[in-house]
């Protein structure tokens, strides 16, 4: 019912959503837009398509790059404006269907490609990424991928957000659930720099509308932009566009409200044969980056390394990592010796030697000596190399940990028994422990909706696999190594001394599942702590029929 008593209208849920003739009636102005030296933006539109079952595109359009998640909806819209988006969401609330969204396809779960979806609104052709000087910040829209944000705010401005590696990761997503990066140590998340965000959100008579808060709002809307730095996506609405300028950015040249990336990285990747390593050598491994990290996480220490150790299935042949320093790094090169001592002290295993065939070892080659590349050469690079990031055709499965401190002897133990399972032939299986902490670290964990401030590495757990017949093994395997790993807490990383909890991009359904989760703290504490009870009462102000709603989304109170 709406506020005076009478049912809500298509008309009157609509009236508002009539595509650029609307824009008024929406409450918000045509943004002032911006190119590099102050040229207009392309605002080119088109009308909003949907593509229905028997549409050739149809089946492209269904799957996740997770190829386990499918759908069949009723259809697909294709959207290109705010407006178009409220219509649709407008009209799927008045019809009561279910409704999720798309931004760059990779969400983990079947969050999106789940099996009661009748409508999904397909953001990909939302892809923008300009200077919008009303705001005076850079407004970047949901469906442009990370390797696009970085060409445009680069070459355009000669600024970058740090955000995540992986080139084709929609910005959607990846903000809302608030995404890292290689320049995480010296930047902070992606989510340290959001000034705003528009956010279309359905309200309890079931009429849609676009909002935009910011973090100078208070109140509500105030909330509604908070829940958006790190809350994960499918929440609370459909984000249409978000706005980028740092909390200390003073002044109007759009050169100056965002980092500045360093002109050039050094790259290292150093990679151990499984043949050759000992037990005493992994742990080695292990032990030194935990140290090394546990030593060098406070804001500024540091804070132009960032790390990656890949601990591959012995079915891969090798393991190894990955290091990246910004060139600006006071003696970057000192540094980086300073560190690769550090890691390697102990093992006595021999580094691989380098090879002309890149896919044998490390994503660069396996090469001992330090290249340096120009920044944007390094990040296209890397953002492109690793096949799990490229292959259209896999199937995964994830999990998370963030830890404030190093793995124990029995969890490096469980780790090595579990990598060198022959049970298991699969050379896409692997834990990767990567950097985290620095300025990641100087903020609050109630600044943002991601609570993980003082945590020192983050590690990914995951398998992929091609054919669906290896689904059981592969999930078996990972299900069993990442219990193993955190047996002591009931199979799952919960926060206490040693670990923090998951990461939300990250999602992971097991957690909520108490054959997989047997400790006493529920998946939501893992991903947001104590920040969860502000995230319940944000989705009952903005949300409050729970429309926008997944096996994971933060649940009404």
């Amino acid at each position: 019912m709406s506020s005076n008593g009478k049912q809500p209208t298509r008309r009157s849920l609509l009236a508002a959503a009539g595509g650029a003739a609307g824009a008024s009636a929406l409450g918000f102005a045509q943004p002032a837009l911006a190119a590099p030296g102050g040229g207009p933006v392309s605002t080119q539109t088109f009308a909003a398509t949907a593509i229905l079952p028997g549409d050739r595109r149809y089946a492209d359009l269904t799957v996740g790059l997770n190829q386990r998640w499918t759908a069949s909806p009723d259809r697909v819209h294709l959207v290109s404006t705010t407006q178009q988006v409220v219509s649709i969401v407008g009209a799927a609330a008045a019809a009561n269907r279910r409704v999720t969204v798309r931004s760059g396809g990779h969400c983990y779960e079947e969050f999106v490609y789940h099996s009661d979806v009748d409508v999904i609104v397909d953001m990909s052709e939302m892809n923008r990424v300009y200077f919008d000087a009303q705001k005076n910040a850079f407004a970047v829209e949901p469906g442009a991928n990370l390797g696009d944000v970085y060409d445009r705010l680069y070459r355009g401005w000669g600024v970058t957000i740090p955000g995540g590696m992986c080139y084709s990761v929609g910005a959607g997503g990846h903000v809302a659930g608030g995404g890292w990066g290689l320049l995480c140590r010296r930047d902070g998340l992606i989510v340290d720099h959001l000034y705003a965000v528009e956010v279309v959100t359905v309200d309890a008579a079931g009429n849609a509308q676009a909002v935009v808060a910011t973090r100078d709002d208070t109140g509500h809307l105030n909330d509604l932009w908070w829940a958006h730095t790190g809350g994960g996506g499918g929440t609370f609405g459909i984000v249409t566009r978000y706005w980028f300028r740092s909390p200390n950015a003073v002044g109007t040249n759009p050169s100056a409200l965002l980092p500045k990336p360093p002109a050039d990285v050094l790259l290292s990747d150093i990679s151990w044969s499984w043949a050759d390593l000992t037990q005493a050598d992994f742990t080695a491994l292990l032990n030194n980056f935990g140290t090394w990290h546990e030593a060098h996480s406070a804001p500024g220490d540091t804070a132009g390394l960032n790390s990656f150790l890949a601990l591959n299935h012995i079915s891969n042949g090798s393991i190894g990592l990955l290091t990246h320093i910004t060139g600006d790094t006071p003696n970057a090169e000192t540094v980086l010796e300073d560190y690769l001592d550090h890691i390697t002290q102990g093992v006595s295993a021999a580094p691989l030697q380098p090879s002309a065939n890149s896919s044998d070892h490390g994503p660069l080659g396996n090469f001992l000596v330090p290249r340096r590349w120009s920044w944007l050469k390094a990040t296209h690079f890397l953002g492109t190399s690793n096949p799990v990031m490229t292959n259209p055709t896999l199937r995964g499965d994830h999990k998370s940990a963030f830890h404030r401190t190093r793995y124990t002897a029995a969890q490096i133990a469980t780790l090595y028994t579990h990598l060198r399972d022959g049970s298991l032939d699969n050379p896409l299986a692997q834990v990767v422990v990567s950097s985290f902490g620095g300025q990641v670290n100087a903020v609050a964990s109630g600044a943002t909706a991601q609570a993980h401030r003082d945590s020192v590495f983050k590690v990914l757990y995951q398998t992929n696999w091609t054919e669906a017949e290896d689904d059981a093994v592969n999930l078996a395997w990972l299900r069993g190594l990442y219990q193993a790993t955190y047996a002591a807490k009931g199979g799952v990383p919960v926060p206490d001394a040693q670990t923090s909890g998951c990461f939300v991009n990250y999602c992971d359904i097991d957690l909520g599942n108490a054959q997989y989760n047997t400790s006493s703290v529920p998946w939501h504490d893992l991903y947001w702590g104590g920040n969860y009870p502000r995230l319940q009462q944000t989705k009952a102000h903005w949300d409050p029929t729970d429309f926008f709603r997944s096996g994971q989304s933060v649940r009404l109170p």
